[in-house]
């Protein structure tokens, strides 16, 4: 990589320091994609560590901090004082960097693409080595450059997101209208109709791995229910002559509606395709059927997808020590079975208010790929001196970055 002429470079080991303080009395804390943060400000659950965290290392604010997961996050930045499991590696750079300009340093993808080469081709998942992060070499701009770097990218970047949170927030509204469409549709009839007389469900039976072959009759997995249609992505296979003698009552037939136990509550996946007809489903997949005339299963998609049927799943599923639901959950639901005619208006009204919400999906789905492009091509372009940041925009770049 050739940096401009102002720019010399250094090798990591140069640049950083390793700490390695033990024994400090300081919250917890982990490295994630966005940089080290406390547990308790996760908003996920993670694992709990033994009593006795003594062992573990102290990380001050602008150390930086190599992960376990993969090199694409693997090298964190902290903003906190905590401490972290003693299988990460804590850095300090020296005073010749600016810690802002190395946090994005370290997300272009230059970095990125040197270290898969100086790794040897790690893995997605493996852990960074840290003898091949100190062989790295790192451009070193003059300081008021790396300082004038971070601000533009720390103003661009939280542009872009600021942005990218609207669209994500637009296809929330979209996915809210639609579900309050939905309810409202079901809720204007009473619930006084056991679900078990208006479809039969039937769960997959619990097949053994020995029982796999190399073809024969597909067995679909979870990961086959895609995007609404049922396929053999991710498909086993069973014998012909065994699924006749044992499990030929499970066959798929076209139309037939599968739900997952296991998977998002009120996603449907339909049998279109003659290729997965005559195929098992596997345990944990529910086949849905009408058990009586006059029943749209559209209709019975929509139900399934409202918050009535999730409400009463939730309150059967409490206390249970597995989170998933099956045919003896469904046989206690309530539902509504109003007329053909009526379920049919319900199935176009949802219909609409569905497809309006996946279109809108689409949508900002592609345009936060684009700003996420544009974000790392911005970020690999200022810290390789790829352009002139102070030049680089009609605006103040520094506009609303408080200065040092």
């Amino acid at each position: 990589m050739t940096y401009p002429t102002a720019w010399p470079t250094r090798r990591a080991r140069f640049l950083f320091d390793r700490r390695d303080v033990r024994g400090a009395d300081a919250p917890l804390a982990s490295a994630t994609k966005e940089g080290v943060i406390l547990r308790s400000d996760l908003d996920y659950s993670v694992w709990n560590p033994d009593s006795n965290v003594s062992n573990y290392k102290l990380v001050e604010p602008d150390d930086f901090v190599i992960g376990l997961r993969s090199f694409q996050h693997g090298i964190s930045h902290s903003s906190v004082r905590g401490i972290v499991s003693p299988a990460y590696t804590v850095l300090r750079q020296t005073g010749s960097l600016n810690p802002q300009f190395v946090k994005h340093y370290f997300r272009s993808s230059q970095l990125i693409s040197r270290l898969a080469n100086i790794t040897q081709g790690i893995r997605q998942g493996q852990a960074i080595d840290i003898e091949a992060f100190r062989n790295l070499i790192m451009p070193v701009p003059p300081q008021e450059e790396q300082h004038r770097i971070a601000n533009y990218l720390d103003a661009e970047t939280a542009r872009i997101d600021a942005l990218a949170k609207s669209y994500e927030r637009v296809k929330d509204l979209a996915a809210e209208r639609a579900q309050t469409m939905i309810d409202t549709e079901i809720e204007r009839e009473p619930a006084d109709t056991p679900l078990r007389h208006i479809v039969r469900f039937r769960e997959g039976p619990g097949i053994m791995a020995v029982d796999f072959q190399q073809d024969g009759v597909p067995l679909i997995r979870i990961s086959g229910l895609q995007e609404g249609g049922v396929t053999l992505q991710g498909c086993n296979f069973l014998s012909p002559d065994k699924v006749v003698r044992q499990w030929h009552h499970f066959r798929l037939r076209l139309g037939d509606r599968l739900i997952s136990g296991s998977a998002t509550m009120g996603s449907v996946s339909i049998v279109r395709d003659l290729e997965v007809v005559g195929s098992i489903p596997y345990t944990g997949l529910i086949i849905l059927r009408p058990a009586r005339s006059g029943v749209e299963m559209g209709y019975v998609e929509a139900f399934l997808k409202s918050s009535r049927f999730s409400r009463q799943i939730d309150v059967l599923k409490t206390g249970a020590t597995m989170q998933h639901f099956g045919p003896s959950h469904l046989s206690q639901v309530n539902a509504s079975l109003p007329s053909v005619e009526i379920q049919r208006r319900v199935i176009a009204t949802v219909g609409d208010a569905l497809q309006f919400s996946e279109q809108v999906a689409r949508l900002t789905n592609g345009q936060v790929a684009l700003l996420a492009e544009r974000r790392q091509a911005l970020i690999t372009a200022a810290v390789t001196g790829q352009f002139d940041v102070s030049t680089a925009s009609g605006r103040n770049v520094t506009d609303g970055v408080p200065t040092p």
